[in-house]
């Protein structure tokens, strides 16, 4: 057997290549086998089933059986990260199971409770995942970021490339991830350009859900890649055709094959003998018969079908060649069959078919095993096995990282609030500065943006850190700009096109660095925050993959009154809240801003029990001295504890007569705080709780509900609401006031089964001052004052 050289095989050598093949075969039987056993196959199966189909797909993992054959088994190095199309799960467990990697006990578990997952997850599954895929077109687009965010951390931290290579990222894609928009997002922007570690693979098997897809498009995907400065290597044709091509008369074969349409090409799988010649030549010049001729029957087809996305040598060739190109990404486009080697190759509706109990049985003998050993993996004295082993062991050598030092988040970094009023987004601008100032906690945080950098009060932190490039740039404009721009590799911030789906996708890999790379990165980007929802998707993405990082939505709500609707947030409270694995806040004041974006840098710091965070803020000035005052009522270190818990009592009222509980959230403070005091003039006890955090509040009280629910106790709630909502005003009635959906907040008066009235935004803003649209959506004084009376009658 051939030796390896890392990971990696050495090309055309005939004995390697033939036991490649031996692997090839078993990895795709044990892939269409996890999915038959999984909807309920096998003679000994006692998987339990419903009603509901479980589901698998077994001709789209074996589009890509080859493809990820060649790549584990004859090309990887340590430290490469791979992304795999979400179809070809099967395939990558059953690659991880031959490596060593996973345990034998999974493979009968796909699809089923705390077992393999339907799609590869980098949080669920047992073996190690590099990128978590489902969505079609983030899974793919993921290691371009991912390699983006590497460029960064080599470049502030050589120390990390002390590995002896720089990875690469790989992503395996299907030719209908190519549909989605953000993949071609992602290949023009410039923070995605000359990183020429990483290759996609497009499984080019012409087929979606559906139907073979009429037409070829290929070559025009090939040119517009190509356009965007990729380096396009194809592998349309196997060894035996390439042969064929170079006999006198081949060209007029090409020219055949390139000529035929999709749908005839994939209805030759369905055929032999005289039927398939038949099919093959319909159209053919009688010279291209004649040429034909010297292929019998029973060896024709294994020369018109020989694809090179099935060719284990031509796909070797072909990472080679993507290799060899170091100065710009490359895409390989790989022809493939969906289904090959099955029964059900190229038949239209083969995406979700399931191969019948006698069919099972002639693949489980056709790669020579009984059903006593159908899971075995090889001997390890065979010539196979030895593979597996060598290269399973070196791939998980990977897994090792020098230590990094410890970085220490402060609880404040001592914002100091101006005497006038000022906004949320101006304090965050100016303790960008001040964590620009500290060297030690600087070095580990970095910005990004959506073209909105100035916008969103970046400009201090840029002017401090300056803008990352991968080499120094000339600044043709000078220095006699307010903002200094000028891009080399020791800046810290990262700035993208207008592209809220490549923002949310490079913050994700900016927050898996740690993973990646060994060093701890604390991201924080900025977006419009009624923009968050364009890249939504995205953003789910970041979350499900475990990255952590801070997200910083500005500005916020109807409360950017003039720039009308099309630029008003309303929702994105109630997103932010519903999200798993994400802290989504909104302070209105300065201090517990600076408090909670501390919090939200230790919380990525913590990569066990940390969460990212996303912070909601505005451009309106407030008056800060409430939020004073509050400080020497409750003292910092209990405030703090509040402010990060969700809520503190901003007011809390001293007039004896009916009380009612005044509740906000941002920047609708002021007028909450006005109608307090119109209130208590007229003798209403009005206290004024601000909340910092409604998802944290929520999930603190839905937490000791399922408690008590588990333990079969009674319901007693323990949560922080009980701490600002004291007994003598939980029979108070409750008027919530935020600038979003009103039922974002209408869940308080369940808590203590109090009356609740929301105030908030449920239609589409318009444009006008803030006075103009507080009083369209009865958020200014006079309707919460009236809202509290109509509370307490």
């Amino acid at each position: 057997m051939t030796d390896l050289v890392g990971a990696r095989l050495i090309p055309h050598d005939t004995a390697s290549l033939e036991t490649l093949r031996e692997i090839e075969r078993r990895v795709l039987w044990l892939a269409v086998r996890m999915v038959d056993h999984a909807n309920g196959g096998g003679a000994d199966n006692d998987r339990p089933q419903d009603a509901i189909k479980v589901g698998g797909h077994q001709a789209s993992s074996a589009s890509i059986v080859s493809i990820m054959s060649a790549l584990w088994f004859g090309v990887l190095e340590p430290g490469d990260r791979v992304s795999v199309k979400p179809h070809a799960s099967p395939v990558f467990h059953a690659i991880q199971y031959l490596l060593g990697t996973l345990d034998r006990s999974y493979l009968t578990t796909l699809r089923s409770f705390g077992g393999l997952q339907s799609y590869p997850s980098r949080t669920k599954d047992p073996e190690p995942i590099d990128f978590s895929t489902g969505s079609v077109g983030l899974g793919a687009a993921a290691p371009l970021f991912a390699a983006a965010a590497e460029r960064y951390v080599y470049a502030h931290f050589p120390e990390r490339v002390g590995r002896g290579r720089v990875p690469r990222y790989i992503a395996l894609m299907g030719d209908a991830e190519l549909d989605e928009g953000n993949v071609w997002e992602a290949i023009i922007d410039p923070a995605t350009q000359g990183l020429g570690n990483v290759t996609w693979v497009v499984d080019l098997n012409r087929q979606s859900l559906d139907r073979v897809i009429p037409g070829i498009k290929a070559h025009r995907l090939e040119q517009m890649f190509a356009a965007n400065d990729w380096h396009v290597v194809e592998v349309k044709y196997g060894h035996r055709l390439q042969a064929a091509f170079d006999l006198q008369g081949g060209h007029e074969l090409r020219d055949h094959i390139d000529a035929m349409s999709n749908e005839q090409y994939q209805s030759l799988f369905a055929l032999q003998g005289d039927e398939l010649r038949a099919r093959f030549c319909a159209g053919a010049t009688a010279s291209l018969s004649e040429f034909l001729s010297q292929w019998p029957n029973d060896e024709l087809g294994d020369l018109v079908l020989n694809l090179g996305g099935h060719d284990l040598g031509a796909l070797l060739d072909a990472f080679a060649r993507a290799d060899a190109v170091t100065d710009r990404p490359s895409v390989i486009f790989a022809y493939t069959i969906k289904g090959w080697g099955l029964p059900i190759a190229g038949d239209p509706m083969n995406h979700s078919a399931l191969l019948s109990a006698a069919q099972i049985d002639v693949a489980r003998a056709d790669v020579g095993l009984a059903v006593p050993e159908e899971w075995d993996r090889f001997d390890p004295s065979s010539a196979a096995g030895r593979w597996c082993d060598r290269v399973g062991a070196d791939l998980r050598s990977a897994d090792l990282f020098p230590p990094q030092s410890t970085i220490e988040v402060p609880a404040t970094l001592g914002y100091n609030p101006v005497a006038k009023p000022s906004s949320t987004q101006e304090a965050f601008g100016r303790l960008m500065v001040g964590i620009a100032n500290d060297p030690a906690l600087s070095r580990h945080v970095l910005t990004t943006s959506p073209d909105v950098t100035i916008s969103t009060n970046l400009g201090g932190w840029i002017n401090k850190v300056g803008v990352f490039a991968p080499a120094d740039e000339v600044d043709w404009i000078g220095e006699g700009r307010l903002l200094k721009w000028q891009p080399s590799p020791r800046g810290r911030h990262i700035e993208l096109g207008i592209s809220e789906m490549n923002f949310f996708l490079l913050l994700g890999q900016l927050g898996l660095t740690q993973e990646h790379t060994g060093e701890t990165l604390i991201p924080i980007g900025t977006v419009y925050d009624p923009f968050v929802l364009r890249g939504l998707d995205a953003f789910i993405y970041g979350l499900y993959s475990g990255a952590k990082f801070i997200v910083v939505g500005t500005p916020a709500g109807v409360t950017l009154s003039y720039e009308g609707g099309a630029h008003q947030s309303t929702i994105t409270p109630s997103v932010g809240a519903e999200l798993p694995s994400l802290s989504s806040v909104e302070p209105a004041y300065g201090v517990a801003l600076d408090w909670l974006l501390c919090d939200g840098m230790a919380n990525v710091v913590d990569r066990d029990g940390g969460e990212s965070m996303y912070l909601r803020l505005t451009t309106r000035p407030i008056d800060q001295s409430p939020f004073a005052a509050a400080r020497v009522r409750l003292g910092d270190d209990t405030l703090r504890t509040h402010v990060l818990a969700g809520g503190y009592r901003l007011h809390e009222s001293v007039v004896d007569g009916p009380a009612v509980t005044l509740v906000g959230s941002g920047a609708v403070l002021p007028e909450v705080l006005a109608a307090a005091s119109v209130l208590e003039a007229e003798g209403v006890a009005a206290d004024v709780i601000d909340v910092t955090s409604l998802d944290r509040l929520h999930r603190a009280w839905t937490s000791a509900q399922r408690s008590a629910l588990r333990s079969g106790s009674s319901a007693v709630d323990d949560s922080h609401l009980s701490t600002i909502l004291p007994p003598s005003r939980r029979s108070a009635p409750i008027v919530c006031v935020h600038d979003s959906a009103s039922h974002a907040m209408s869940w308080l008066g369940s808590v203590f089964g109090t009356r609740v009235v929301a105030l908030g935004v449920d239609s589409f803003g318009q444009a006008g001052s803030i006075d103009d649209l507080y009083r369209h959506f009865s958020l200014d004084t006079a309707s919460i004052t009236n809202a509290a009376l109509l509370a307490l009658s």
